[in-house]
């Protein structure tokens, strides 16, 4: 037994044993005056895992051997008899079947996606026409019942019906729905931190967003289409950025396939009006000459923040190396159009009125609660336990 001890002692970096005999310290030294003489009292193991758990070092030095585990094998493949081993890789050439199949399921549901956007597509372009004035709503289109806590009585009714129509008479009648997307993208967090203040004049010649999917036949990707109408700060009056995707297992990894990913994104090019052009700023700077001490002030033209960098991406190299900037600002990229594809062009409506964004904090509250009722049963449950001490 003193063998196997010392052979797990040997196996610990002497750092880790330090700490852990430093709380073993600490805690025998409390029962020192214990009434046995010479007689120490060791800590249970469960609290010497607690105070082992807090100590920062321990905690360190656990994380980077958990860290050196990850990716290597456990050890219980290698001591499988060989016929085993055999019949493994056999359940695992299946699951590359599985991967394959699955790659097919999701090709079809791309098709799918396709098929109905072109049944989405006259609703949505109903809705540009009504958002940008180029129709207006008939009264039954306008009809709308309010759930059980909006309802009025008649006389609320027409006293609101009143006051609107006093605000109408003193400003001008507004056309369409005004500043639909540019409310959409601020009232989103994910967009609102791109949307600066320079952006929102343009945003707000915003007519439409549209998805469109590759055609039959074609590599999968989709695209995002901005549409404005005509303004001061561009010639363009489409804005396009289009993601390229696969939906096939890598052939070196297999096992990773989990749906469709997003393989690039290209942008387009912005036709800016001369000194429109918010993507960049203009700055001085004071430079001094180390002989003969004049300053002199030097322009330069340097990126500035917008909305509409999102229209140049970098670019992906072949060779697929990137570095962590890159790799983070793409990351960044693909989840924002993932989000305007999935989510800000089919229900924009409830964005703009934050309905859906209510829905989503509504989620997060219900994982609270449900969180503070298991915490409470656990508190219910040690207060019925009959040797549960509350002063412990």
């Amino acid at each position: 037994m003193a063998d196997m001890d010392n052979k797990d002692q040997a196996e610990l970096d002497p750092a880790d044993l330090e700490d852990v005999e430093d709380v073993e310290e600490e805690e025998t030294g409390e029962d020192v005056n214990s009434k046995v003489p010479g007689f120490v009292r060791l800590p249970s193991a469960r609290q010497l895992t607690v105070q082992m758990m807090q100590n920062p070092q321990i905690l360190a030095a656990l994380q980077e051997r958990l860290d050196g585990l990850v990716g290597s094998p456990s050890g219980y493949m290698e001591s499988l008899p060989k016929v085993v081993k055999r019949r493994v890789n056999a359940l695992k050439n299946l699951q590359v079947k599985c991967a394959h199949i699955e790659a097919k399921f999701y090709e079809e549901v791309h098709e799918l996606e396709r098929k109905y956007a072109a049944l989405y597509q006259p609703l949505f372009d109903k809705r540009s026409d009504i958002v940008k004035a180029a129709y207006e709503p008939t009264e039954e289109e306008c009809e709308w019942k309010a759930d059980e806590e909006e309802e009025l009585t008649e006389e609320m009714k027409e006293k609101a019906k009143v006051e609107e129509e006093k605000k109408d008479e003193e400003k001008e009648d507004p056309k369409g729905v005004p500043e639909f997307w540019l409310t959409v993208f601020k009232n989103v967090d994910l967009l609102s931190d791109m949307v600066q203040e320079h952006d929102e004049p343009i945003l707000k010649q915003l007519q439409d967003v549209k998805v469109k999917f590759s055609d039959p036949g074609q590599p999968m990707s989709f695209s995002l289409e901005f549409n404005f109408e005509p303004n001061e700060f561009f010639t363009n009056t489409l804005l396009t950025k289009t993601y390229k995707m696969r939906s096939e297992p890598d052939e070196n990894d297999p096992f990773s396939f989990d749906g469709p990913e997003i393989m690039g994104c290209t942008g387009c090019t912005i036709d800016w009006t001369k000194g429109k052009n918010i993507t960049l700023k203009t700055i001085k700077k004071k430079q001094k000459h180390k002989g003969r001490g004049t300053v002199r002030t030097v322009t330069k033209t340097v990126p500035n923040d917008s909305f509409f960098n999102f229209f140049t991406p970098p670019d992906v190299p072949e060779s697929g190396d990137m570095d962590e900037d890159t790799e983070a600002v793409l990351a960044a990229d693909f989840e924002i159009g993932h989000f305007i594809r999935e989510r800000i062009v089919p229900r924009a409506v409830l964005y703009f009125t934050g309905e859906a964004i209510e829905d989503d904090d509504d989620d997060y509250d219900e994982e609270g609660e449900e969180a503070d009722d298991e915490e409470g049963e656990e508190e219910g449950e040690e207060e019925n336990d009959p040797d549960y001490d509350p002063k412990v």
